[in-house]
């Protein structure tokens, strides 16, 4: 038996744009359930908003995602969270921070550091911080 533990993006309205375009990054399947599919619709003008929805590629990525409503409180923070994208190879990652930066903030460019092959951390265009590094050994010397 295994657990795993997957990142949950909270948006206010932007949870479909977001789970699309991290399923243009990282391939693999989407769903989405609005409030209006579930029947839980409390405001009519948001009842085509994401409810729950999910990215799950074959390469193990998953990424969940919903719309907040507007009676309950949200609020984006600043630095509440990262998301950590590790892969094995520098082509994979490299891909990937490609296409994630596409319309991002870059707060450190991908490059070698000391602890990693490649390390970067950007934020995404849906505000959302992504660290990201090739895997490897940690060697402490």
């Amino acid at each position: 038996m295994s657990v795993n533990a997957v990142t949950h993006l909270n948006f206010r309205g932007d949870a479909r744009a977001a789970l699309t375009f991290y399923q243009s990054v990282f391939a693999g399947q989407i769903v989405m359930v609005t409030y209006k599919d579930a029947g839980n619709v409390q405001d009519p003008s948001e009842a085509d908003q994401v409810m729950w929805g999910q990215v799950a590629a074959d390469s193990g990525f998953r990424v969940m995602a919903y719309d907040v409503p507007s009676h309950l409180p949200w609020d984006q923070g600043e630095n509440a969270f990262f998301v950590s994208l590790r892969g094995e190879t520098v082509e994979e990652i490299t891909t990937h921070w490609e296409r994630l930066s596409a319309g991002a903030v870059i707060v450190r460019p991908l490059e070698p550091a000391q602890w990693a092959p490649l390390y970067g951390m950007l934020k995404d265009r849906f505000g959302v911080t992504w660290v990201v590094d090739v895997v490897s050994e940690y060697d402490p010397s």
